[in-house]
């Protein structure tokens, strides 16, 4: 083929080539007619691969029909929005690589590196052991966490106070219904007696 003369008649492209789908050019095409779109519905008309994921026709969509999940956890709970928290978790057990006495402030859990901001609340936990006296200065601190540092001889300091929580108004009860007036219990031959004397 290399010492083959090239010329107009053995010419041809160094790929192959397809030709694009010409819709539109009558029945003997193959693609004329419906041009591949079908018969009417919303697929067959301009603009139809515009559609967004998840639309459903202008049916309710699933994720407006089904119950949503409350809390910190959901979509729903902004602007904390989906498995995130504003606070740091920092559990006990990383606590044990400061020597005693040590002031445990979010700055020096930064540099560190067991935390990633200082924008972020930190939230002392209480997994893992803690074996040396510290004064833990964090945002928020459980009460298994707390037990521990203090087991061990250390304090801890809130940089926020915790939110007090109201107590829930109790709905009153409506009052018990009047007590029905009593019944005569006089036989009713004697009332029949008694009209009669009358």
């Amino acid at each position: 083929m290399a010492d083959r003369k090239l010329t107009l008649s053995n010419l041809s492209p160094a790929q192959g080539r397809k030709d694009r789908k010409r819709v539109g050019r009558g029945l003997g095409s193959g693609k004329g007619r419906y041009s591949g779109r079908g018969i009417k519905g919303q697929k067959a008309r301009a603009g139809s691969h515009k559609m967004r994921a998840g639309f459903e026709g202008g049916q309710m969509p699933s994720y407006m029909r089904l119950g949503k999940q409350r809390g910190s956890t959901s979509k729903d709970a902004m602007p904390i929005g989906p498995f995130r928290t504003y606070s740091q978790p920092v559990n006990v057990g990383s606590l044990d690589v400061f020597d005693a006495g040590t002031e445990v402030t979010p700055e020096l859990l930064k540099e560190r590196g067991l935390i990633h901001s200082l924008r972020k609340d930190v939230k002392i936990l209480g997994n893992g052991e803690l074996g040396t006296k510290l004064t833990v200065v964090a945002h928020a601190v459980s009460a298994s966490a707390r037990e521990k540092i203090e087991g061990a001889g250390g304090s801890v300091t809130l940089l926020r106070e915790p939110k007090v929580r109201k107590p829930k108004k109790q709905r009153s009860r409506p009052a018990a219904a009047a007590s029905e007036e009593p019944v005569d219990t006089e036989p009713e031959g004697d009332a029949v007696a008694a009209e009669g004397d009358g």
